[in-house]
Order: structure tokens, then C-alpha cells, then sequence
């Protein structure tokens, strides 16, 4: 009788070292990265369902080979009165990577949809900051009838005048969230409330009240925020919220995450990023 949960047999093939047999069972995994992976699920959400797509970490990149990218592609279907919430750690994409990721969602007027995607800069213990080659994340939500709702694609790309690095200054995470459906409409509204009143507290420059003639030259000198996040709604009759965050730190967003969603946990099941 089979005892072990794993199994790894490495020989040599054409000059390499490679994993000629595999085998794993729960609780363990083994992962062998290949240049370029590509992945591709489809999920299927029935009417009155509630699913929550979560990862144990964060989604790793590694290194590149030559041109090659690994990608990544989901498409979901959301019933009516159904839920989905899909909220992963983040993205971290190793020095050189090339990363794609497609996520598609087909909703209909009732359904209602949690999505949280968003990257770190990269492995910091490594000296690593903004050094993959390409990121790319593409989020669209259609309506019945194949009616575009929400198109969004965030692509980071390395120039030939700018780096990824350069154009990111200081900040380390950016980070959307969709909140979308009737039955998601109360922690909208509380999301959207929170976040202006944690910018306009962040932001806001107290007066020194010497008038504009009194300013000194210490005043034009404002500390770059921390933590940076806005909300817009979009969809008909205001249906769908998204917030867009650019942070310092991951622990920032995590943290923003955990108090934003918590109101999740009597939908869901559980509470977001606990």
C-alpha cells in the first residue's frame, strides 16, 4: 500500500537536470515551474450560488525564458441571485518575468461579483523592485446579450526611456477592487464613504492662518501620500463600484482589504483577508 504523498524522480535529459516523474497528494504539492506556464479554468456559478476563489499566497512569476510569457486565463458565469467573489493574494512577479492574466465575467441584472486583483513590486529581499519585463491583467464584465458592463486592462511594461521602477516612485502595491450587484450595494456604499473620508483626511493641508501672502517655502513642501485610493461607480443605475489603490506597502493593502470587505463575511462565509 502507497504510503507517501510524494514522489520526484530527476534524470538527466539532453545535458539537463529534469523532473522525469511526478507524484503528489494533499496535503502537499510539488511545483515545477516551467518558462511560460499556461493556465486556463472556467467556472459556472448557478442561479443562487455563492462561491468565494481564494490562493494560499501570493501568485509567483518566476524568470522568463527569452520571449516566452506565462499567462493566465479565467472565465466565470454568474446566475442570478449568485455570488462570486474572487480575492487572491496578490500578483509578485519575479526580475524578468513576462505575465498576462484575462479574467472574464458574464453576469446577468441579480448577480453579484467581488473581484480583487492586484501586484506587488516584487521579491524586496532580493533587491528586486518593479524588474519584470511585462505585466498585464485584463478584468472585462459583460451583461446578457454580450453587453460590455466593465472593460479594464493595467499593463506595466519595461521602456526604452522609463523603467516600471521610475514611473512607480515609491509605491510598491497598486491594487483594484470591483464590487458589483444588488445585494453588494450597502458595502458600496459604506466603501465609497471610507475611502473619501480617508482621502480627504490624508490630504488635507491645514491652514496656517497667515493667509497666502504668509506662506513659506516649508509649506509648499508636501509629504507624498502612503497609501492613495479613489472610487468611481460605473454601469447602469450606478450598479458597480471600483476603487483603485497605489500603496507603499503590502501590508497597507491587506490591512485596507480586511477592513473594506469584512462586511463580506454574512454573504460569504467568511471574512476577506483575515
Amino acid at each position: 500500500m502507497e504510503t507517501r504523498t510524494g514522489r520526484l524522480v530527476v534524470e538527466k535529459v539532453g545535458g539537463k537536470s529534469t523532473v522525469t516523474s511526478c507524484f503528489s497528494k494533499y496535503p502537499i504539492k510539488f511545483i515545477i515551474p516551467n518558462k511560460g506556464d499556461s493556465i486556463s479554468c472556467e467556472f459556472s456559478i448557478r442561479d443562487g450560488c455563492t462561491t468565494v476563489l481564494t490562493t494560499q499566497a501570493s501568485t509567483k512569476v518566476y524568470k522568463s525564458l527569452g520571449s516566452k510569457c506565462s499567462e493566465q486565463i479565467l472565465e466565470a458565469r454568474i446566475g442570478s441571485d449568485a455570488i462570486l467573489a474572487v480575492i487572491p493574494d496578490p500578483v509578485t512577479c519575479f526580475s524578468t518575468a513576462r505575465y498576462s492574466q484575462k479574467q472574464i465575467f458574464r453576469v446577468v441584472s441579480d448577480s453579484s461579483l467581488v473581484i480583487v486583483d492586484w501586484i506587488t513590486s516584487g521579491r524586496h529581499e532580493s533587491g528586486e523592485k518593479w524588474d519584470f519585463e511585462l505585466y498585464k491583467s485584463t478584468n472585462h464584465i459583460f451583461l446578457e446579450g454580450n453587453q460590455p458592463l466593465f472593460l479594464d486592462t493595467v499593463l506595466l511594461e519595461q521602456g526604452s526611456n522609463t523603467s516600471v521602477s521610475e514611473r512607480m516612485q515609491d509605491y510598491q502595491v497598486i491594487a483594484m477592487v470591483i464590487l458589483l450587484g444588488p445585494k453588494l450595494k450597502q458595502i458600496q456604499n459604506q466603501v465609497q464613504e471610507n475611502v473619501r473620508r480617508m482621502m480627504s483626511e490624508q490630504l488635507y493641508i491645514p491652514s496656517n492662518g497667515l493667509g497666502h501672502r504668509g506662506k513659506t517655502s516649508s509649506d509648499c513642501c508636501l509629504t507624498k501620500p502612503t497609501f492613495i485610493a479613489s472610487c468611481s461607480v460605473f454601469g447602469p443605475k450606478g450598479i458597480g463600484v471600483v476603487v483603485r489603490i497605489a500603496a507603499m506597502t503590502t501590508e497597507s493593502v491587506y490591512r485596507f482589504l480586511h477592513q473594506q470587505l469584512a462586511s463580506l463575511e454574512p454573504l460569504l462565509g467568511v471574512s476577506p483577508y483575515c
